[in-house]
C-alpha cells in the first residue's frame, strides 16, 4: 500500500472538547469525524483508544494538535492541565509515530485546503496574496502566521499570542488593565478575548455600573441580542479591543493574502461587528490606517479546519 493511501490518525484537543478523524492523501476520510469531551475521560489515549476501538483502519502515524505550547515531543494543555507525550501516546494507542502540533498551527496548515461555503468574508480589503494569518478565537486564544514556501507547500510557526499584554487606549482600558492586574497578576488578550474572558470583561463593567454580577458567554450573547444596554456596553467594548488585537498582530504578520478568525467566540461575535464598530477600531492605527486597511479578514466556519490541517501536514511530511 503506497504511503498516500495508508490511513492516518488526526485530532484536535480544544480545551473543552476533542475531534478525532481518520485521514488518507492528505485529506479526512468522510464520515470518520468525532467528538469527546474532555473532562469525560482521563486522557487522550483514553480518547484515541475509544476512537479507534470503534474502526477496523489501523493508522500508523497520527497528528495531534493541542490548545498549549509544543516543546518537541511534549506539551502541555494552556486551559486543562492535560501533559501530552508524543512517544507514550504513540506506544498507548499502537502507533509507530506521533507528531504534536499546536493547534493554531494546524489551522494554518487547513487554509489552502478551505472551501469557499465554509468562509465568511468580513471585510475584503485588498488583498495581494502571500502571507496569511489565523487567529482562534475560543476557550482560549492563539495566532499563528502562515508563510508560503517558494517551492510549494507553508511554513506554520507556532506561537503563544494570547498571552501577551492586551493593548489599552483610553480611560476606560486603563481601568480595565488595572483591575484585570489586581485579578489575574496582568491582563493579557486571552483574559478578555476568549470564552472566560468576555466573561471577565462583564464582570468588569458590572462592577464599573456599581452592581456586580456574573453571567457565562452564553447568558451574555443572549442578553446583547435582547438588548441589555450593559450586556451591550461589554459586546461594544469587547469588539474594540479585538479589532485592535486584529490589526496589531496584522501589523506584524503583514497577512496581505488575508486574516482569518476561527473559533466559537469569533463565531459568536463577528455578527456584531458593524453594530459595534470593528472597522472604525480596526482602521484606526494612525500613519499606518491605510496599511491594515489592505489586509481581508474573513470567519473560518468549519469546526474541524484543524483535522484537516493535521492531515494536510502529515501528507506533505
Amino acid at each position: 500500500m503506497a504511503a498516500s493511501d495508508t490511513p492516518a490518525l488526526v485530532a484536535d484537543i480544544g480545551g473543552t472538547n476533542t475531534r478525532v478523524a481518520l485521514a488518507r492523501g492528505g485529506a479526512l476520510v468522510p464520515g470518520s469525524t468525532a467528538r469527546f469531551r474532555n473532562a469525560e475521560h482521563p486522557g487522550l489515549d483514553a480518547i484515541l483508544r475509544s476512537y479507534l476501538d470503534g474502526h477496523s483502519a489501523r493508522p500508523e502515524r497520527a497528528a495531534i494538535a493541542l490548545a498549549g505550547p509544543v516543546r518537541g515531543d511534549e506539551a502541555e494543555m494552556t486551559n486543562f492541565g492535560w501533559r501530552i507525550e508524543a512517544g507514550a501516546l504513540a506506544q498507548a494507542c499502537g502507533l509507530r509515530a506521533v507528531t504534536l502540533l499546536n493547534d493554531l498551527q494546524a489551522q494554518g496548515h487547513a487554509l489552502p485546503d478551505l472551501p469557499e461555503a465554509n468562509l465568511r468574508r468580513i471585510r475584503a480589503g485588498a488583498p495581494s496574496g502571500g502571507t496569511k494569518l489565523v487567529i482562534g478565537l475560543g476557550t482560549g486564544v492563539n495566532a499563528a502566521p502562515v508563510y508560503p514556501l517558494p517551492g510549494g507547500g507553508h511554513l506554520v510557526p507556532p506561537a503563544e499570542a494570547g498571552h501577551i499584554h492586551l493593548s489599552l487606549v483610553d480611560s476606560l482600558d486603563f481601568r480595565l488593565g488595572a483591575w484585570l492586574a489586581a485579578q489575574r497578576g496582568m491582563g493579557s488578550v486571552e483574559d478578555v478575548l476568549a470564552g472566560s474572558g468576555l466573561e471577565r470583561l462583564y464582570a468588569f463593567h458590572a462592577a464599573e455600573a456599581g452592581a456586580p454580577q456574573a453571567r457565562d458567554a452564553a447568558a451574555i450573547i443572549a442578553a446583547m441580542e435582547a438588548g441589555e444596554p450593559l450586556a451591550r456596553t461589554v459586546g461594544q467594548h469587547y469588539v474594540r479591543l479585538l479589532a485592535r488585537v486584529v490589526a496589531d498582530l496584522g501589523l506584524i504578520a503583514l497577512p496581505f493574502g488575508g486574516i482569518y478568525l476561527i473559533g466559537g467566540v469569533a463565531r459568536a461575535m463577528v455578527p456584531w461587528f458593524d453594530a459595534f464598530g470593528f472597522e472604525a477600531a480596526f482602521t484606526s492605527m494612525g500613519r499606518f490606517s491605510d496599511l491594515v486597511a489592505r489586509f481581508p479578514v474573513t470567519l473560518v466556519e468549519d469546526d474541524y479546519a484543524a483535522l484537516s490541517g493535521c492531515a494536510r501536514f502529515l501528507a506533505t511530511r
